[in-house]
């Protein structure tokens, strides 16, 4: 843009541009994270349910993941699907299931997964611990956001109210009192 305008009005705008184009971009990828991280946390309980029941259906790790991932769709189905793929490969459990930890949204499934594959402990037992956790931290989540909604609403309402209780409420009985203690 500066070589077409060939001045430095010219920079100046590209160097506005470029910095606008930046913060935007960042932005939107801010933002995909996060929607991403709240699907994945939602998903994430009914998939290890899902998983649980393949794998009591007699699937093998592999298999159940990626079924899962299949029917779940979404981040982390893409997530599920990739490391099932890598299991059925013949790909060692840890490291493949500890590639999902760098994610917060999956950290807790990896790390239950790597230790299930390190101590031989039954996996469906495991993932249905992993989903009732799962539950009762987004009904906890949940919880803590009503009660900063209830809060947060006590402002408007007290700035609304307060006047009209003092104009209707004690403005009248302050003036009655000071109409019988003025006049005799």
């Amino acid at each position: 843009m500066a070589l077409i305008l060939m001045s430095t009005a010219g920079i100046v705008v590209g160097l506005i541009a470029a910095a606008v184009t930046g913060w935007a971009l960042h932005r939107k990828q801010v933002t995909d994270t996060r929607q991403d991280h709240a699907r994945i946390t939602a998903d994430l309980p009914f998939t290890a349910d899902l998983m649980v029941a393949c794998l009591h259906a007699g699937q093998p790790v592999s298999a159940a993941t990626e079924s899962s991932a299949k029917a779940v769709g979404g981040p982390l189905g893409v997530r599920l699907l990739w490391v099932g793929s890598q299991l059925r490969l013949g790909a060692d459990p840890e490291p493949t299931w500890a590639l999902l930890t760098h994610d917060p949204a999956t950290a807790n499934l990896a790390r239950t997964m790597s230790r299930a594959a390190q101590t031989g402990a039954p996996v469906a037992d495991v993932l249905t611990r992993l989903a009732d956790d799962a539950r009762e931290s987004a009904r906890t989540t949940s919880v803590a956001a009503a009660r900063r909604v209830a809060v947060k609403a006590v402002a408007p309402l007290g700035l609304c109210f307060l006047p009209a209780f003092v104009l209707l409420g004690i403005v009248p009985v302050v003036a009655g009192l000071a109409s019988t203690i003025i006049l005799p």
